[in-house]
């Protein structure tokens, strides 16, 4: 009975659309790309870390080779089996990318000494994996230059599996990035870290086995690869559009795209080779302008924008289009329609978000009434495979109007526990709910069966029968979603009703991003750690004196708050601290003892300014209270 279910719900997530404004499902042009130029992959389809971890595995998604099971929707089936090609492509004359190992691509560029790689993908591990079979492929060649396309780490993070710090710092290698890169590869995850990273685990599906029944991909990937991230700071910032740079004599032209989707991101053009590179502005799904791992909204007014720019500059000069995620395309023609068509779904979940907004409609009201016109959705690239209409709809609205509907009754909400109790209270009980919600799964309305079943759990963790039909509609809106993202969501939380929070022990932040992170940020990290009932009336102040960077903080706690000043010109601290700053983060975040370091003053002050932390929780609950 159940397979029977899901296969008409799998059935027709696809059908509907295709019969009334879908995508043509006998289309193979997209597969004619995906596999264009491939000239191999790794014979070890597994890759290891350097205490024998596995860090990829190329043949985990082979599963995907058959036809579209009952229990994943057939269009987002089709989607992961084209990023799901792995090994190496050539793009164009000179120009290569190896995808699939790992979320992103790596592109690499044959200069006259050298390689110059864009986007080293995640992890060190994958890196070198890549630059080992184009190598292997094509020759062995020194990598010569990176260039980062934007400050997300699938891009950076693999730097040191290419090159090493030293030929950076001697000027043997360049790395090229867009200005602010830094400071946005360091901050996105820095203040919210802990909320972000237990939300990612959500988004892609990390605790989720992969297979039919399971995780298949996250839309413009199959997975980011747990390996060891790195970051290596750029040498060569970007500053402005139409920038140029020969590199190891190849000729770049840079568009800068800020506060698209990153904060610091750019696009470039090899006007030699008519390439164009759109890092992760064009995908082959619409993207997130809110990403459901939490970060600030993204402007899609401004994505469009940026679009537009790069149809007037390289429209009419590119033979070849390719991006950080998914595969190329080719022929002017075909590039053009991509552009403008890709452009103005942004532009129309912009526009019309904005203008169902101005009539008072609310995010729930606009994210299920939009939806993009048949010439627009009938293009596979604009599907929903990772960003949806309905989730990018309500970012707009709360990019503009935050999350503050204007109704007086939400100026001060119970807290979902409490609504939910009272909620179930009143509807006779958890009983009536659960039957109510078990009418409403049988007839198929799994949103409304969720919507009951939600208060209940919320109501009351404990109760097994709503849990367990809770994580049977989520089944079964997993098996109906088109998006990756959104299944991986319904699975995970599926999981988590029937298993429970898995113990972690939280995302562990890379040493390269410690590093490279300044000290105010990392201040500010203590002073989101600040818990007011530790604090309570006490004061206390420290000067933090850190000599391997030349700095000196003045770190205050009063009424309950974390201040500081750079470089304190008079007054004077409760007590003195000179170490390497590295030393005090271990005490900062691991509890080392740093009264000895004290040079003046208490020597107990940095003890008792440390004991008013509170270290985060990162295997908080999501789908119960």
């Amino acid at each position: 009975m159940k397979t029977t279910i899901l296969a008409a719900i799998a059935a027709l997530a696809l059908a509907a659309p295709a019969q009334a404004a879908g995508p043509d499902v006998n289309d193979r042009q997209d597969f004619a790309f995906a596999d264009k130029g491939f000239l191999g992959s790794r014979t070890d389809p597994r890759i290891l870390g350097a205490d024998g971890r596995l860090v990829w595995d190329l043949n985990a998604y082979d599963f995907l080779k058959g036809p579209a099971p009952a229990s994943v929707n057939a269009s987002l089936w089709r989607q992961s089996q084209l990023l799901a090609k792995h090994g190496l492509f050539e793009v164009a004359k000179g120009v290569w990318q190896v995808r699939g190992f790992d979320v992103a691509n790596a592109t690499f560029i044959a200069g006259k000494t050298g390689w110059i790689v864009i986007d080293p993908l995640t992890s060190v591990e994958t890196a070198k994996a890549a630059l080992d079979l184009a190598n292997a492929k094509l020759g062995a060649r020194p990598v010569v230059a990176l260039i980062y396309t934007h400050s997300h780490a699938d891009h950076f993070g693999g730097a040191r599996g290419m090159v090493s710090q030293a030929d950076v710092d001697s000027g043997k290698v360049q790395v090229i990035a867009p200005a602010g890169f830094v400071e946005h590869a360091v901050s996105e995850n820095i203040i919210a870290g802990p909320a972000m990273g237990r939300r990612a685990g959500y988004q892609f599906g990390i605790g989720a086995a992969k297979g039919p029944a399971g995780q298949v991909g996250v839309g413009i990937g199959m997975a980011v690869a747990p390996g060891t991230q790195s970051l290596i700071p750029p040498n060569v910032d970007i500053t402005r559009s139409g920038q140029t740079l020969t590199v190891d004599g190849v000729r770049i032209e840079f568009q800068l795209t800020p506060n698209t989707e990153a904060p610091a991101e750019m696009n470039l053009y090899l006007p030699d080779l008519r390439v164009l590179d759109l890092a992760e502005n064009a995908n082959a799904s619409m993207h997130n302008v809110l990403t459901p791992r939490g970060a600030l909204v993204r402007d899609a007014k401004e994505w469009a924008g940026y679009l537009s720019e790069s149809i007037r500059l390289y429209g009419d000069r590119t033979d070849t289009l390719m991006t950080s995620h998914g595969w190329p395309r080719f022929g002017q023609a075909e590039i053009g329609a991509y552009l403008e068509k890709h452009r103005d779904a942004y532009k129309y979940l912009h526009d019309q978000s904005v203008r169902l907004m101005n009539e008072g409609l609310l995010p729930a009201e606009i994210a299920n009434r939009i939806k993009l016109p048949a010439a627009l959705d009938n293009e596979w690239y604009n599907r929903g495979y990772y960003g949806t209409m309905s989730f990018n709809s309500r970012a707009v609205y709360q990019r503009y109007m935050g999350w503050y509907d204007a109704n007086p009754v939400h100026l001060a909400p119970l807290e979902p526990a409490d609504e939910a109790g009272r909620y179930v209270q009143i509807m006779g009980g958890a009983a009536k709910v659960i039957a109510a919600a078990q009418a409403a799964y049988d007839k198929g309305d799994d949103r409304w069966a969720g919507e009951l079943l939600n208060r209940v759990v919320m109501a009351d963790a404990t109760n097994t029968a709503a849990r367990q039909l809770l994580a049977r509609t989520y089944d079964r809106q997993a098996a109906a979603a088109e998006s990756a993202i959104w299944r991986n969501m319904y699975l995970t939380g599926a999981k988590e009703l029937r298993d429970g929070v898995a113990a972690t022990a939280g995302p562990s932040a890379s040493l390269d991003f410690i590093r490279n992170t300044p000290t105010p940020m990392l201040l500010d990290l203590l002073a989101v750690r600040l818990d007011p009932a530790k604090a309570g009336e006490g004061q206390v102040s420290v000067d933090l004196v850190f000599p391997d960077r030349k700095e000196r903080f003045r770190v205050r706690v009063k009424n309950a708050v974390l201040t500081y000043e750079a470089d304190p010109k008079g007054g004077t601290a409760d007590g003195t601290f000179a170490m390497p700053r590295s030393q005090f983060l271990a005490g900062a975040l691991a509890g080392a003892d740093l009264s000895g370091q004290a040079t003046g003053g208490d020597r107990n002050a940095l003890a008792k300014l440390l004991g008013m932390l509170t270290a985060p929780k990162p295997g908080f609950p999501i789908v119960t209270r």
